[in-house]
């Protein structure tokens, strides 16, 4: 579980933790496992440093997250047009081995990128003034099956342009909606 300033005393520690144990680059002291792939592509080189330790003696009160065995932090370095930007990513997890760790890391933010890029860029989400009752969450229901049915749609167009086709197209949008091969995974549901 990625582990934000939502979480500020948690955050702290575990950025404070692995400052340390990089520095101190004594990995028995600090039960740390490092793991590093690089990936040339896009225009860009990305290295990935990925940190595992299961020492949580710093964390304030770790007995609070159940299964917790281990904190990790995921390092990026990107080099693109000779320019070069780091970010620092933390996590709590149940994982004890740093590759499984990475894997795991790098799955999750494959889907918080194809999926909340497409809310926030496409569908404008952090702008919605949809704040009261339960309407905040009805909307995104909606929008969630709005995506997956323009994924599902056929055509090779990105889902902003299916989208915009569909808002001027009552042809497409009933294609859309009403495709023969798309199965309802929804609770009641024939």
């Amino acid at each position: 579980m990625a582990v934000k300033d939502n979480q500020k005393l948690l955050h702290e520690a575990i950025a404070d933790y692995f400052e340390v144990a990089i520095v101190a680059n004594n990995p028995t002291l600090c039960q740390l496992q490092t793991h590093e792939e690089t990936h040339p592509g896009h225009g860009r080189i990305e290295t990935r440093r990925c940190y595992l330790s299961t020492c949580l003696d710093t964390l304030p009160d770790g007995t609070r997250w159940k299964g917790l065995k281990s904190i990790g932090m995921v390092e990026s370095e990107r080099f693109i047009n000779g320019e070069v930007s780091l970010e620092r990513r933390h996590y709590i997890c149940t994982l004890t081995d740093v590759k499984p760790f990475a894997q795991a890391a790098r799955a999750h933010w494959g889907i918080e990128n194809s999926l909340h890029w497409v809310l926030d860029v496409t569908f404008r989400e952090d702008d919605s003034r949809i704040r009261t009752g339960y309407a905040p969450e009805n909307f995104n229901v909606v929008r969630q099956l709005a995506i997956n049915l323009l994924k599902k749609e056929p055509s090779k167009l990105s889902i902003k342009r299916k989208r915009f086709r569909a808002a001027l197209s009552d042809q497409f949008r009933e294609n859309v909606i009403f495709q023969p091969n798309f199965i309802c995974a929804c609770p009641g549901a024939a």
